[in-house]
């Protein structure tokens, strides 16, 4: 899993519309926050999501932009995003899952995909990473909100 403090890995994901989002973008003006779902169909990742949609506001007076990052393909992520009505982007992976490009392993025999989330400042510098094997605890509320006041303008 990716660290506070170091710099945002040379990873490169997809949107639901095929346009590519890199997580070093060293031309990007923002922060961005990624919460890595489970699956979109657990109900605790759902919930979380949920939560983040309420919290827009917050984030965008913050200059943070919301990214959801999930390990199903391109179609499904974006029936889930329609669905839902989630009005963030929803990344993909191209060869492998998002997950397991920032280190988000299937732990428990496989069985159970991590979840977790990573805010990285306009400066490419990561400033808050969670990670855990439980849906319930894959979604740091506090350390994100913590972390929201470490961020300096771009």
């Amino acid at each position: 899993m990716l660290q506070t403090g170091s710099p945002a890995p040379d990873v490169v994901l997809e949107d639901t519309d095929g346009q590519a989002v890199r997580l070093s973008d060293p031309r990007r003006d923002h922060a961005v926050l990624v919460y890595f779902m489970r699956s979109t169909t657990c109900p605790v990742c759902n919930r979380h999501v949920q939560d983040l949609v309420r919290r827009r506001d917050e984030f965008a007076a913050h200059d943070v932009r919301v990214l959801v990052a999930v390990p199903e393909d391109r179609a499904a992520a974006a029936e889930w995003k329609a669905r839902r009505g989630i009005p963030f982007p929803v990344l993909v992976g191209r060869h492998a899952t998002p997950h397991e490009l920032v280190g988000l392993s299937r732990k428990v025999f496989g069985s159970l995909q991590q979840s977790g989330s990573v805010l990285i400042d306009a400066h490419g510098v990561i400033r808050h990473a969670h990670a855990a094997t439980m849906p319930t605890g894959g979604y740091d509320r506090r350390g994100i909100t913590a972390a929201l006041q470490t961020l300096t303008p771009a």
